[in-house]
């Protein structure tokens, strides 16, 4: 039975808890991180008398790039034989109900606007070391799982003209906010067979199965535990699918996964006054 762990502040403190009755409500744990939640304290709250957070404070973030079959297909890629991935910053992150703030007007080389565009993911969590683990191996080391959108700039990382040709992955994705998760940690939930959608302003914009992967999650977990030593709280993100595309200011962005939940946020222009 799955169940759905969520970081949470109350009256100006950051607790851990599991949600119950049907999600209404949080059963508080004593812990103070997910990775170890603790024993129930017996208190409980309303889920709309807490603001839910950011369900993991990631000690990294792994992010994976074409790792679905139909976008390799339909962009021609060729399919890769290890997984391709890039870094985000952990400064990134920002929970459930969130603003995703556009980067401050100008894209630095041309003044145009920076062009901001969504990507649902399935992340993944990892709960202990893991090193050199196989594919078989690598459940032991999943926590659960969690929604995702790997926010890009996609200007940046493909057409930024500079004096020494390098495409910057972790700036056009690493803005403060452009790392969305939550608002759940899922764990006792199979994954293989859901799918994963991405909703701009009540208009469904991707809907892909988990099942199209190239690298499955354990999989990925086996083969990125053969180059880096992961550690409890790494965040793996397992890349998009089609569908991807871009945002105006005051549209609503959902990342909905069966069984996972969604995660909802604002997309806003930067005011003015903003330093960015």
């Amino acid at each position: 039975m799955p169940r759905n762990w969520v970081r949470f502040e109350h009256a100006g403190a950051i607790n851990v808890g599991e949600l119950v009755h049907s999600g209404t409500m949080v059963a508080q744990y004593s812990g103070t991180d997910l990775i170890d939640p603790g024993t129930p304290t017996g208190r409980s709250f309303a889920v709309d008398q807490v603001k839910l957070l950011a369900p993991i404070e990631p000690r990294s973030i792994v992010a994976l790039w074409n790792n679905f079959h139909e976008r390799a297909i339909q962009e021609g890629q060729q399919l890769p034989d290890f997984p391709l991935y890039f870094m985000k910053p952990t400064s990134s992150v920002i929970g459930p109900g969130d603003p995703v703030w556009r980067p401050l007007g100008k894209n630095r080389d041309d003044g145009a606007p920076v062009r901001v565009i969504y990507e649902a993911e399935l992340g993944l969590v990892i709960k202990k070391e893991c090193k050199c683990v196989s594919e078989e191996e690598a459940a032991d080391y999943v926590l659960g799982y969690t929604c995702v959108n790997d926010v890009t700039a996609p200007k940046i990382l493909f057409e930024f003209k500079s004096k020494v040709p390098f495409q910057q992955w972790s700036r056009s994705k690493g803005y403060d906010s452009f790392t969305p998760i939550g608002p759940y940690l899922t764990t006792d939930v199979d994954v293989s067979t859901v799918r994963v959608k991405a909703v701009l302003d009540g208009e469904v914009k991707q809907d892909y199965p988990v099942s199209d992967m190239v690298f499955s999650p354990m999989k990925a977990v086996s083969m990125l535990s053969h180059v880096q030593t992961l550690v409890p709280g790494d965040l793996i993100s397992l890349g998009t699918s089609v569908g991807s595309g871009p945002m105006e200011g005051g549209q609503k962005i959902a990342i909905q996964i069966e069984g996972v939940g969604t995660l909802e946020n604002v997309f806003m222009d930067q005011p003015p006054s903003a330093k960015l």
